[in-house]
């Protein structure tokens, strides 16, 4: 009977030097994976506990932080802690997956650009160099502008309501996603050209095994660590972009929010008249927090990887 391949790719990890992924990691990872842990489960549970009537509008316009409003309510009296927790929510949602698709999409270009080599590989890196040049912000502007409309009608002629509401957060994750990967398939390419060379990839090859096979089941498990560093710094770079377009009103739009959007929110309610600081500071604070958490783990993780190679 015959190996399913995720079982064969598994198997396969026994036969590398996985022994950074271990519980005698220092204690900064595992300190900064439980604060990431907490943040998660408390992005993601707390909103239960809070009535209904904190999302809707009410006449509590700018109302300080209390008992009641623990980090104060907005221009249209909402608690803003409770948009806080929806808002970072889709902040980290997008941070995730528009990580996991630059990670798929540069780990599967940096690979066989690597293992091809040669004119194959000078043209694809030629292509990344290209595409270095242009702007992020433009690319996200075109692609929002192209697909937002048209994958509206499409939803809502397939009666997918949920898409029609999300269709710039999907967009835009896809976006993000497709500007990130370029430094991840340039960091895989530069690993696959050595771990190519390496005895156990010449013998595969001697014994006739296909590339795709080669790739699957004898490079991609050494890059595993590597992978999992970059999963964790890609993320809080993804946030900040998703952050800076929200921020500016190309991003995430009304009625949903991200930690960018109370920003802006929060930005314009701070005038010579009127400052209601706690607009700003507060989403400022969730976001910093955030962002510092994330890139802790991943450059723990990364030091911890160089020591142990």
């Amino acid at each position: 009977m015959s190996t399913l391949p995720i079982t064969s790719w598994i198997q396969g990890l026994e036969h590398y030097n996985l022994n950074w992924l271990s519980f005698s990691m220092p204690r900064s990872i595992w300190y900064s994976f439980f604060l990431l842990l907490l943040i998660i489960v408390g992005l993601i549970v707390l909103p239960l506990f809070f009535p209904q009537s904190y999302s809707n509008p009410s006449p509590l316009t700018y109302a300080s932080p209390s008992w009641d409003h623990l980090c104060g309510t907005d221009l249209n009296g909402r608690d803003l802690f409770y948009r806080m927790l929806t808002g970072g929510q889709v902040s980290l949602f997008v941070g995730c997956c528009g990580a996991l698709i630059s990670l798929i999409v540069g780990t599967s270009y940096g690979m066989i650009a690597g293992y091809l080599g040669g004119a194959w590989d000078n043209g694809m890196t030629r292509f990344i160099d290209i595409l270095y040049s242009v702007p992020r912000l433009i690319f996200v502007l075109i692609f929002i502008n192209a697909f937002n409309d048209r994958l509206q009608h499409a939803a809502d002629h397939l009666g997918w309501s949920w898409v029609v509401s999300s269709s710039r957060i999907l967009i835009l994750i896809f976006s993000l996603g497709l500007i990130e990967w370029l430094t991840m398939a340039r960091i895989i390419r530069g690993q696959t050209l050595s771990l190519k060379e390496r005895p156990f990839i010449a013998a595969a090859q001697v014994l006739g095994e296909r590339h795709r096979r080669i790739l699957w089941r004898h490079i991609l498990p050494n890059l595993t660590g590597i992978l999992l560093v970059y999963m964790t710094l890609a993320i809080p770079s993804v946030i900040i972009d998703e952050a800076f377009l929200s921020f500016l009103g190309l991003g995430v739009q009304a009625p949903k929010s991200s930690l960018g959007s109370l920003l802006a929110e929060g930005a314009a309610a701070i005038n010579p008249l009127h400052g209601a600081w706690w607009t700003l500071l507060f989403p400022a604070a969730l976001l910093l927090t955030t962002l510092f958490i994330l890139n802790w783990l991943g450059n723990a993780l990364r030091e911890w990887q160089l020591k142990k190679s």
